[in-house]
Formats: C-alpha cells, sequence, structure tokens
C-alpha cells in the first residue's frame, strides 16, 4: 500500500466503529427476533434471503462475473458450515442463552481456527500456544458454569456454531471463489436455501412477528448482513488484517453492554471471568499473528 492510496483516518474509524457496533449489536438484535415471533432457522433463512439475493442482483447489474460451477460447490460447504451450522446454531442458542454470553462464545472460534489450522499442517508459534491454551480454560470454565446454570443444549449449540464457523473459515482458504462481495451473496444464497430445508424438516413454526421481531429483522437484514459485511470487506482491504479482525474481542463488549441496557440480561461473575478468560486467549492469538506477519 502506497502513501497515494492510503485510506483518510476518519474513513478507516467509521468502517471500524460500523463493525464493532453492528456485528456487536447483531446479537442482541437476534434476540428481539426470535422474541417477536421469529423460529431460528427460519430467521436465518430468510434473512440471508434476502439480503444474499439483493447483493447478488446488485453485484450482477454493476457487471461482477456470476460463480463458475466449481465455485457454487465451494459456496455451498461455505454456507452450510458458516452460516447453516454456524448462524443456525446461534439463531438456536440465543433462545436460553443470553445474547452477550452468545457474542463471547462466538469469539471463541479465533481459538478453534487455530486448531484447525494447526491439524492442516500450520505450526502456531509459541505465543499463539499460549493463546489457544488460555482460550481453551475460558471456553471450558463458561460451558461448565453454564451447564450448573441449566443452559446445557444452548451452550452446546454455540459450541458446535464457533467449531463450524472455524472449520469452515479454514476450509475455505486456497479455495476457488469469485470476488469476495460475490462470495458472501453466494454464501448467503446457499446458506439461506440450507436453513429454511433445516426450518421445514424439523417443523419449525412461526407466529406472526410483532412490530419489534420486524424491526429486529430489517435490522439484521440491512445492517447485519450488508452494512457490517461490506465495511469488514473494505476493512480487509485497507488496512492490516490484524486491526481488521479486531472485532473478535471488541462485539462480544459491545453484545454485553447493550443486552444488560436495552434487555436486562444479568451476567453472573462466574460468567464475567469466564468470558475475559476467553476474550484474553482471542487477543494473545490475534497478536501472535500480526507478529508473525511483519
Amino acid at each position: 500500500m502506497t502513501a497515494s492510496t492510503l485510506p483518510r483516518p476518519f474513513a478507516v474509524v467509521i468502517a471500524l466503529l460500523a463493525v464493532y457496533l453492528i456485528w456487536g449489536s447483531t446479537y442482541l438484535a437476534i434476540h428481539f427476533a426470535l422474541e417477536g415471533g421469529f423460529t431460528p432457522f427460519f430467521l436465518g433463512g430468510v434473512r440471508f434471503l434476502m439480503a444474499g439475493g439483493l447483493m447478488f442482483v446488485v453485484l450482477r447489474l454493476r457487471g461482477v462475473a456470476a460463480p463458475t460451477r466449481a465455485q457454487w460447490r465451494n459456496l455451498w460447504v461455505m454456507g452450510g458450515l458458516l452460516l447453516a451450522l454456524g448462524n443456525g446454531m446461534v439463531n438456536y442458542a440465543e433462545q436460553t442463552v443470553s445474547s452477550g454470553l452468545t457474542a463471547v462464545a462466538v469469539a471463541s472460534s479465533a481459538i478453534w481456527m487455530g486448531v484447525f489450522a494447526l491439524l492442516r499442517g500450520d505450526r502456531p508459534s509459541p505465543m499463539e500456544w499460549l493463546g489457544i491454551a488460555i482460550g481453551f480454560i475460558g471456553v471450558l470454565w463458561l460451558n461448565i458454569d453454564g451447564m450448573r446454570g441449566g443452559s446445557v443444549l444452548g451452550l452446546l449449540a454455540l459450541l458446535f456454531a464457533a467449531l463450524s464457523w472455524a472449520y469452515g473459515s479454514i476450509w475455505s482458504r486456497g479455495r476457488d471463489l469469485p470476488s469476495p462481495f460475490m462470495t458472501a451473496a453466494g454464501q448467503m444464497l446457499c446458506g439461506s436455501v440450507l436453513m429454511l430445508a433445516v426450518a421445514l424438516l424439523s417443523g419449525e413454526r412461526m407466529a406472526m412477528p410483532g412490530a419489534r421481531g420486524l424491526a429486529a429483522f430489517a435490522y439484521l437484514v440491512t445492517f447485519g448482513s450488508i452494512m457490517g459485511f461490506t465495511a469488514y470487506i473494505w476493512l480487509l482491504q485497507h488496512v492490516r488484517p490484524a486491526l481488521a479482525g479486531s472485532y473478535a474481542y471488541v462485539n462480544p463488549a459491545i453484545a454485553v453492554m447493550l443486552g444488560a441496557w436495552l434487555a436486562g440480561e444479568r451476567t453472573r461473575a462466574s460468567e464475567l471471568g469466564a468470558m475475559l478468560v476467553i476474550l484474553a486467549g482471542v487477543v494473545v492469538i490475534t497478536s501472535a499473528k500480526a507478529l508473525k506477519r511483519r
């Protein structure tokens, strides 16, 4: 990146705030949408169908090439792992787990990504190993404490969501994929079809959503799926990956604060302790990756 192409600091700040605040608030929006009448997999399926379809149409009108047959196969796998299983399990878990705890559990995907990268042949640095170890302690603490609180299925769903998201992220590296924005659109379309199929096969029955549920759904489509992701892609192209990926340990704090403020969610001291340990592991891993790139 040359000096003439460096982004203006103000633009970087705006994009970071968008990713921090928008993605951090989507957990509460999911909570409100579920509370307002949506069911977990119908919520995700319709959300990504609308967002992905809109992005796909706009990109094609702008002349962006459609995915090839081979690329569509990869997008189906990514849509299944990252969205149908990853986001779908998040939606399922938020029926019994607070939005703040959900965000922390999702942040632990950075830990699992280190494990899957190791299985793929990458060698973590000693600092990355330290971060993985710290994160594991936090994950175990959070799940053991949560099981005592009775939210066993919800926490197991979140663990599965983090594993699926991490594996999908590692699996996608080096695959034949279209342009970044077309990848996002195609992935959302594929994921939406799979999520709607799960909703139908599992017999989900959705009540007519209320005003707050519909408002939360509209927020997830426009802000969470389109604007937040667009800001993230822009950051990946203009700043260091470590800075772009810093949302992983900022979003949980945003989610916890918004959950307490707007939904009256209460977090126990033991849960906060587990959250801090997990986030410490994520920070160490992210910092180690930044040092390795340098």
